[in-house]
């Protein structure tokens, strides 16, 4: 049988993977004698890397017997679901919501560690022909020709993206074709017809199979979301949180990661 490069480059990409928790395994052997009481790890992570943790989760349950609980939303809700006082293991936000969580002394210091970055990117509906939005020009023709855009209201790339209409002259016409959820994923509602075009981050957009991913903006109007993790304090499974942070800044996770958009 025959694979084509993305097909072998996925291979290899989860032989890497495979390797890398026979590792921690070993590790975690080593140092206690035997594989310690499975714990179940509580996670708050930003939408942001979901697709990349569809795959990191379970290779590290194997490795570990630890279970993982994730729960995903915008980064800025989840702050705020911490300043009301939930509590997790571990935290998967954008850097400067991780800032501000050190500083108010929610995540532990020196936990912190950054995962990968990611850029706002354009998708639409699968079998409408790409627009061209290479240039600042072009984006804002492409932008005003769809018939209905979905972003976040609350996510960080939807915060982005409306300055970008301002910056464009657009924002009144956006404003009033968009579909706009609180958070969450906005890749599905064009899969399912529900608006044309969705602006998110990379990652988001290409872990849904059924669009389109059609780019990055432009370098003019790009931002760069770099999503940090970290312990955070009071931890119930502090150990086993730090066991799953030193599996996600692996080798092979960052490998994992750049190939669904974050780069390092």
């Amino acid at each position: 049988m025959r694979f084509n490069r993305k097909e072998e480059k996925e291979m290899k990409l989860y032989a890497t993977i495979a390797v890398t928790t026979i590792g921690i395994t070993m590790a975690l052997l080593t140092a206690h004698g035997t594989i310690a009481q499975a714990a179940e790890i509580r996670v708050l992570s930003s939408n942001g890397v979901h697709s990349v943790m569809v795959d990191m989760v379970p290779a590290f349950e194997r490795a570990t017997g630890h279970k993982i609980s994730i729960d995903y939303n915008t980064a800025n809700q989840i702050v705020d679901r911490v300043k009301r006082g939930e509590s997790a293991d571990l935290v998967i936000v954008t850097r400067p919501t991780a800032d501000g969580l050190l500083q108010e002394g929610k995540i532990v210091k020196g936990t912190d560690k950054i995962l990968g970055r990611s850029g706002v990117g354009v998708a639409i509906r699968a079998g409408l022909p790409k627009p061209d939005i290479s240039t600042p020009d072009k984006l804002k023709q492409a932008l005003l020709n769809a018939k209905s855009i979905t972003f976040t209201k609350t996510g960080g790339s939807g915060i982005h993206f409306m300055k970008v209409t301002e910056r464009l002259g657009i924002a009144d016409q956006v404003n009033a074709k968009a579909k706009v959820p609180e958070g969450g994923a906005v890749g599905p509602l064009v899969a399912r017809g529900e608006a044309e075009m969705a602006v998110q981050q990379i990652p988001e957009l290409m872990a849904v199979k059924e669009i389109q991913y059609v780019g990055p903006l432009p370098k003019e109007l790009q931002t760069s979301t770099v999503f940090t993790t970290g312990v955070m304090t009071g931890a119930r499974q502090a150990e086993a949180a730090k066991a799953l942070l030193d599996f996600l800044t692996t080798p092979a996770a960052v490998a994992a990661f750049t190939a669904k958009g974050l780069e390092p």
